[in-house]
């Protein structure tokens, strides 16, 4: 009986990739795509801009890999790429552009199959979407932390290097932004 074959893991997919094999690159995109879309779309707050920077993002980390330190995990990395560059663009002054329909930019959310009180599911999504205006309200900094440690559940130590902010810092800024979020939730009441 032979044994499957083992998945690479992403040290092996990272060196590949850096010697020039994009099949490689390829399903460390795979991988984490959806991770860095998440990133982009919870800092940025419109889809067609969370994809185009999740697209740049990958593109930066590709031209990147002689930069990436094997001994640490990748994903980390790649989102940390991912929220650079979004900070990056929140802090660039706006450009006119074609405004998105709102609507159709959020999440839909769970699809309601009868088995739940309709009335709880159309709470429960309000109550999402006041967070998630809450947190698009939040200074670029304080989206970013929250993001990163609530949506994406990164440790603090994580969150810091990430930023490339020292832990301190992340610990302020969480502790400020989540004192923002309630109030405006609560004022919201």
């Amino acid at each position: 009986m032979l044994a499957a074959p083992q998945e690479p893991n992403d040290s092996d997919l990272v060196r590949r990739s850096a010697q020039g094999d994009p099949e490689a690159f390829g399903e460390l995109v795979r991988r984490y795509q959806s991770s860095v879309f998440n990133v982009c779309y919870r800092l940025l707050g419109e889809r067609a801009a969370a994809e185009d920077l999740a697209q740049d993002a990958f593109i930066r980390a590709y031209q990147r890999l002689s930069t990436f330190d094997g001994a640490r995990p990748f994903g980390p990395w790649m989102r940390r790429v991912a929220a650079n560059l979004c900070l990056n663009h929140l802090q660039r002054p706006p450009q006119p552009d074609l405004p998105l329909d709102e609507e159709a930019a959020l999440p839909a959310g769970e699809p309601w199959h009868g088995t739940q009180d309709p009335a709880m599911v159309a709470e429960q999504r309000q109550s999402a979407q006041a967070l998630r205006a809450a947190v698009l309200a939040l200074p670029p900094r304080y989206r970013a932390v929250i993001e990163l440690r609530h949506f994406q559940e990164l440790s603090y130590a994580e969150v810091a290097a990430a930023l490339d902010r020292p832990l301190s810092d992340v610990k302020s800024d969480l502790f400020r932004a989540r004192k923002l979020l309630a109030q405006a939730l609560h004022t919201d009441d």
